[in-house]
């Protein structure tokens, strides 16, 4: 393997991992998309905990919640052969690197810290090709989730959903108190990330599992796809028309300054929220997609 060529991963949205031969380097260089200041503050645990063993981080941050963006400097970096140490990288396109070859064999450190007992399989799925370790799951995420600003919410007289019903009422109740009901980001991943939910909430873990894992032509073309499509469009009227393009930590933002009463996103937006000093329970509430709480 080319040294310096080593990958990282994030199965489901947001991992770092370093080479065998990163350990042993003076300095680091990082590729990332962690620009918020919940994330920055998250990195700063990997950074100081390589400060410890006397390994410093050339930061390479490059901005785009969904990653994008750093996949295009990364293809550029590999071409001309100086590739970052180490990339911040989504569970399928660890996959796709790893069969260009241009990835670590982490299986020394993986075998020495006990990887195969602690990682669990459907993760072990994308940080593994071949048989070998070539990515490390750092943080794991999942993305069925809404973040509620409490105080708009008892304002309007609604409560935390249980049902897709009682979650299209609080919005409607947020609408006519002149509220922005839902935070959004016009970006094709936030559009995914509520897309990936909905699918959930609407048919169900094995219907999930038929139509985005397997691909299966009979549950892409059911009455009960045409049902999320319907609940997307429902969706869609409870934005503000300034959404577009919108980063998904702006969208954070205006749930946290009383501006929009719920944002679906993933769990890392947690971290916008305690970094702006709200306390959950008492500012913030965050629950799962109605129809998911199990999952």
């Amino acid at each position: 393997m080319k040294k310096n060529n080593m990958m990282q991963t994030l199965p489901l949205a947001g991992t770092l991992l370093f080479s065998a031969a990163a350990v042993q380097a003076e300095d680091v260089e990082v590729l990332h998309w962690w620009t918020s200041g919940g994330e920055a503050a998250a990195l700063n645990v990997l950074k100081d905990d390589l400060a410890s063993q006397g390994i410093g981080w050339q930061d390479m941050p490059v901005a785009g919640g969904g990653g994008g963006n750093a996949m295009t400097v990364l293809r550029a970096r590999v071409s001309s052969g100086n590739p970052p140490t180490a990339v911040q990288m989504l569970g399928f396109d660890i996959q796709d690197w790893a069969a260009e070859d241009v990835v670590a064999n982490l299986n020394g450190v993986a075998k020495e810290e006990g990887w195969n007992d602690v990682v669990p399989n459907a993760l072990q799925r994308f940080a593994k090709y071949d048989g070998k370790w070539v990515s490390a799951p750092v943080n794991v995420h999942s993305t069925n989730w809404i973040w509620a600003n409490k105080k708009l919410l008892d304002e309007v007289g609604a409560k935390q959903p249980e049902t897709w019903d009682e979650l299209i009422d609080t919005l409607e109740k947020l609408k006519a108190a002149g509220y922005i009901p839902l935070a959004h980001g016009g970006q094709a991943w936030q559009d995914a990330t509520i897309f990936d939910g909905v699918v959930l909430t609407t048919g169900g873990i094995d219907f999930y599992k038929k139509a985005m894992i397997d691909l299966d032509p009979k549950a892409l073309g059911s009455d009960t796809m045409v049902k999320v499509f319907d609940r997307m469009s429902q969706l869609r009227g409870y934005v503000d028309k300034n959404f577009p393009g919108r980063d998904w930590n702006l969208a954070s933002a205006m749930v946290i300054q009383d501006k929009a009463g719920m944002q679906i996103m993933g769990d890392w937006a947690k971290g916008e929220f305690l970094k702006a000093g709200k306390v959950p329970n008492e500012d913030f509430l965050c629950f799962r997609m109605p129809g998911t709480q199990a999952w």
